[in-house]
């Protein structure tokens, strides 16, 4: 069984009707293999899950050291989100989609 097929049916069939916009950053270091495998985790995730309701920057801290300093980087990768609600943080290469998902408030286990 896939992790898709674990997932619950809100999670599968996420209907964004009250125009909710998900601003995240996605801090990286360079062209690691972490970094680009999180890179491309959460741009699958967000096209499935998100299609047309997020707004994604991706933020290579080697060339932008200034915004990592600012948002108190510790660990990469690492994806913020900004809105809606409360902000988020999640560390990793976001290849656990029932973590991601969680994390961006789209379902709960309970």
């Amino acid at each position: 069984m896939s992790e898709q097929d674990q997932l619950p049916p809100l999670a599968r069939n996420l209907n964004l009707d009250d125009g909710s916009v998900f601003q995240l950053r996605l801090f990286v270091a360079g062209a690691s293999p972490n970094s680009t495998r999180a890179i491309s985790n959460l741009k699958g995730i967000c096209e499935q899950y998100l299609k047309g309701n997020y707004e994604l920057v991706i933020i290579d801290v080697y060339q932008q050291p200034l915004i990592a300093e600012s948002e108190q980087i510790i660990a990469l990768p690492l994806l913020i989100k900004k809105a809606p609600g409360t902000e988020r943080r999640l560390i990793g290469d976001m290849s656990n989609i029932a973590k991601v998902l969680r994390g961006l408030g789209l379902y709960t286990d309970y």
